[in-house]
């Protein structure tokens, strides 16, 4: 017998792998078995009737500001550039504590929930106290979410010639430190393990170059991942050539960090030379497409960079410049701009699909056990939900009728064979704790009590 077996659903195994009608049997916390309406099912404890409803591997999102959501929205930063939005809030996050962090991860964590993600990234490079990522672990290990928290950093503050106030910034020594005690207590390789740790020194124009090659040289000595801002803004461009002599990406491997050890935000400026550089090593990328829109940037041409066999994942992005945290908009948005770019036939739902599940998968250095549905993979699976209404004449293709209908929620989710949402429903029962808490602490952090 089995724990739990959820049936009647037209189920995306992996790419290229779907079972209209079939079944999904999950136990130990693992995918047991998959198969379709004439195969037989195993007995489980549990079972749950998808009504005919759309099942995919958990989305992974690969680049988060979760503790962002404690400005989600404020007004005077809301029309900025990225630059102006940047310097705006930044006086504000170095209010940051222990507790503020706990509460916006918390938030974030069950917001990613609802919008159908099972395992997330958090970029946390504001550190004006220490033992933040501490707080980050332990909210995401009281929701039983799948997370890797990437310890960030900045070295430059306005004093430097960056951009940051001297608040949020530390020295390399400091950095370096906390670096590996995060590693050594949290990072969990092994097989299904809820928590791993990435380094991730937030930009070129806010962190030192030698706090880069350091970095890159210490997820060598631990063998974690790395990730950092990448060609995100024509002003990176400029600042790079006056700063470093160079263009972004060829800073980027000057310092080491042209690896298969390293995803990116973002990567919107590229030449087509970069971006076969950066295939070929191994770098993988993240496109944010809702922030990209928010802040009327450009945003990466992820098919092109799928073209050249660069896994590129999907991310949110913080509550300062997207204030929704829901995967599925986010996949939604890469497909419309896929198709914005270059044309009807250029991109579909399952292209989309793919990078929300596969591409974040391997960004995070995770695709072995993530991100598809094979048998053995982790039982992360959600089960998708839209209204009647909205779903109405969409008869013939159940995965574009996800994405090109909408919204689109989690019905059932499921981390590790753990049940986190029913019908529709976070089964956290703190939460309304929580959001009592997180508005004191975002009202303090804004200065409006």
């Amino acid at each position: 017998m089995v724990e739990t077996v959820i049936h009647d659903a037209h189920v995306v195994v992996d790419e290229g792998w779907e079972i209209p009608g079939g079944w999904v049997a999950l136990d130990g916390g693992r995918v047991h078995a998959v198969g379709g309406p004439g195969d037989p099912r195993p007995t489980a404890t549990h079972r749950v009737d998808a009504g005919g409803r759309l099942l995919t591997p958990g989305l992974v999102n690969t680049h988060h500001h979760m503790y962002q959501n404690l400005t989600r929205a404020y007004a005077p930063a809301i029309n900025g550039s990225l630059f102006q939005w940047l310097t705006t809030l930044y006086p504000l996050w170095a209010r940051l504590d222990e507790e503020a962090v706990h509460l916006s991860t918390y938030v974030g964590i069950a917001e990613l929930l609802l919008g159908g993600c099972t395992t997330s990234s958090d970029h946390l490079y504001v550190h004006p106290r220490p033992n933040l990522v501490d707080a980050q672990v332990a909210a995401a290990r009281e929701v039983g979410f799948r997370f890797m928290a990437t310890r960030g950093s900045m070295t430059r503050s306005v004093d430097d010639g960056g951009l940051p106030p001297r608040e949020v910034v530390q020295d390399e020594e400091t950095i370096l430190a906390d670096s590996e005690r995060l590693v050594a207590r949290y990072h969990d390789p092994s097989p299904g393990s809820l928590t791993r740790v990435a380094l991730a020194p937030c930009s070129m124009f806010s962190v030192s170059e030698s706090i880069m090659r350091s970095t890159a040289e210490l997820a060598e000595q631990h063998d974690v991942r790395l990730h950092t801002h990448l060609a995100e803004d024509r002003d990176e461009d400029v600042y790079s050539q006056e700063v470093y002599g160079c263009r972004p990406v060829e800073y980027f491997e000057r310092v080491g960090w042209a690896s298969a050890r390293s995803w990116v935000a973002h990567y919107v400026y590229g030449s087509e030379a970069e971006n076969r550089r950066l295939a070929d090593a191994g770098v993988s990328a993240t496109q944010c497409p809702s922030s990209n829109m928010i802040l009327a940037g450009d945003t990466a041409d992820a098919m092109a960079l799928r073209a050249l066999g660069m896994a590129v994942g999907l991310g949110c992005d913080g509550s300062a410049s997207n204030d929704a945290a829901s995967m599925w908009l986010e996949t939604r948005g890469a497909l419309l701009l896929g198709r914005y770019r270059h044309g009807p036939g250029s991109m579909t739902a399952r292209d989309a699909l793919s990078m929300a599940t596969r591409g974040g998968a391997r960004n995070l250095g995770w695709d072995d056990e993530i991100g598809h549905l094979r048998p053995g993979a982790c039982a992360d699976v959600v089960v998708w939900e839209s209204s009647p209404l909205t779903l109405a004449g969409a008869l013939t293709d159940p995965v574009e009728a996800w994405l090109r209908t909408g919204p689109s929620r989690a019905w059932y989710s499921f981390v590790g064979g753990r049940e986190l949402v029913r019908q529709g429903e976070l089964r956290l029962g703190g939460l309304e704790d929580v959001l009592r808490r997180h508005r004191q602490v975002a009202t303090a952090i804004q200065g409006l009590g």
